[in-house]
């Protein structure tokens, strides 16, 4: 077994990364939405974003382990980040490197393993976003460039740097980070003969809400709408503010059934809500639902427009009803 080398700027990697005061944090939904989607994306068997300490790896966020941390000098990550690119094991019992690491031979059993380095500005890797399977596997072009992105979501959050890919106000994807991470999840749908599910969802009257009681409580019905939906739709599905009081939802290996499970279930907490909140106005919502085919001609653009027609369809109806959010 090769120990992990440790790289010649150390001392710097080790103070950039202690600079982030992340080791030992709590766990953060923006990191776990990451991990939970590559896991999913890539099917494999864990996802996780590890910190490189002094003598220990450290998991940020993991998926599908039950430790927080590892020996640094025996992790595949250790070597991860004395390269830049992607670090690839395609089979570890078939690599000298690791064919008798004891994480190979014993729990987790790993024989794939791709990490991505998390590299800050001044060039140091403090860590990776790695998947990790207990099958060999290899991993195309196109895997390298869906990791790559995922990849530097983390770095972006890691860095909280202004224009990221979550929205401020109520912590889900803002529109950078959906257009992002949907062109890559169509795509790898496509290769792997997946169906989506585009839901588009508009909060009615939202305009009366803040003219009535203000821009922050207006902010709050924003909050409280994001909420409902992160607890009522899948983990792995992408979940966003796209504009204003306008989210969007894209879920992939779905079929109708389970998409009309899940928009039975937020439609049930969004009843629950308006049922015990003291609130003197309720929160509607007009939707529109499209459905795409595994490899349909429909890019994300064109899903993105069909998908907003269908919304307005909804709205109307809405409006012909004559119903008001106000209580």
């Amino acid at each position: 077994m090769l120990l992990a080398p440790i790289p010649e700027n150390e001392h710097t990697r080790l103070e950039t990364l202690r600079g982030l005061n992340m080791l030992d944090t709590a766990a953060e939904d923006r990191f776990d939405r990451v991990t939970r989607l590559a896991k999913r994306l890539f099917s494999v068997s864990i996802s996780v974003i590890s910190l490189i300490d002094a003598d220990r790896q450290w998991f940020k966020s993991s998926q599908g382990l039950d430790v927080c941390e590892t020996q640094r000098d025996i992790s595949f990550c250790g070597h991860a980040i004395n390269q830049h690119g992607i670090f690839i094991v395609p089979d570890a019992l078939k690599d000298q490197r690791f064919a008798d690491n004891p994480l190979v031979l014993g729990p987790p059993n790993v024989r794939f393993y791709a990490g991505y380095p998390l590299t800050m500005p001044n060039g140091v890797i403090v860590g990776t976003l790695c998947i990790i399977d207990d099958k060999p596997r290899s991993f195309s072009k196109d895997d390298e460039a869906t990791l790559e992105d995922l990849g530097n979501i983390v770095i972006d959050e890691l860095l909280s740097i202004k224009q990221n890919t979550l929205d401020a106000l109520t912590g889900i994807f803002n529109r950078r980070g959906f257009e992002l991470l949907s062109h890559r999840t169509m795509a790898r749908s496509d290769k792997l003969g997946f169906n989506t599910c585009l839901i588009f969802l508009d909060l009615n009257d939202f305009k009366s809400i803040n003219d009535a009681f203000g821009h922050e409580e207006g902010d709050n019905a924003l909050k409280i709408f994001a909420r409902l939906l992160v607890s009522s739709f899948r983990g792995s599905d992408i979940i966003a503010r796209f504009a204003g009081d306008e989210f969007v939802v894209l879920l992939s290996q779905t079929d109708e059934t389970i998409v009309n499970d899940v928009l039975r279930r937020f439609q049930q907490s969004v009843e629950q809500h308006n049922q015990h909140n003291a609130k003197p106005y309720q929160l509607t919502y007009s939707k529109g639902v499209v459905h795409r085919q595994a490899n349909q001609a429909l890019s994300l653009y064109e899903y993105l427009v069909t998908v907003d027609k269908a919304m307005f369809v909804d709205k109307a109806k809405h409006h012909q009803k004559n119903e008001t959010v106000i209580k």
